[in-house]
C-alpha cells in the first residue's frame, strides 16, 4: 500500500509534468490530457480522505510557482514614466 506522502509526490510530479507541458507549448490534446489526470487524481484523494482541498490548493501554489515565477511580481516605474493625474 503506497503512504499518502508517496502519493502526493505523485501529484506533484503530475502536476510539474502538466504545466511544463503548456511553457513548452505542446499541443492541446496531449495538455489536456495531462490536466485530466491531474484532476483525477486530485479526486480521487479528495474523495478517499487522503488529502484536504487545503493541501492540495498548497501543493498546485508551489507548482506553479516553482516552473512559472511568483504569482505577482513587482515592478518599479522607468525613469520617464508620466505620472498620471
Amino acid at each position: 500500500m503506497r503512504t499518502k506522502a508517496d502519493m502526493l509526490n505523485e501529484l506533484k510530479v503530475m502536476l510539474y509534468d502538466a504545466l511544463l507541458a503548456k511553457t513548452r507549448g505542446v499541443t492541446y490534446p496531449r495538455l489536456a490530457r495531462a490536466h485530466g489526470y491531474v484532476d483525477g487524481y486530485m479526486k480521487a484523494l479528495l474523495d478517499s480522505g487522503i488529502a484536504s482541498n487545503q493541501e492540495l490548493l498548497d501543493l498546485v501554489a508551489e507548482a506553479r510557482t516553482t516552473v512559472d515565477g511568483p504569482a505577482i511580481a513587482q515592478t518599479s516605474p522607468s525613469s520617464n514614466a508620466e505620472v498620471a493625474a
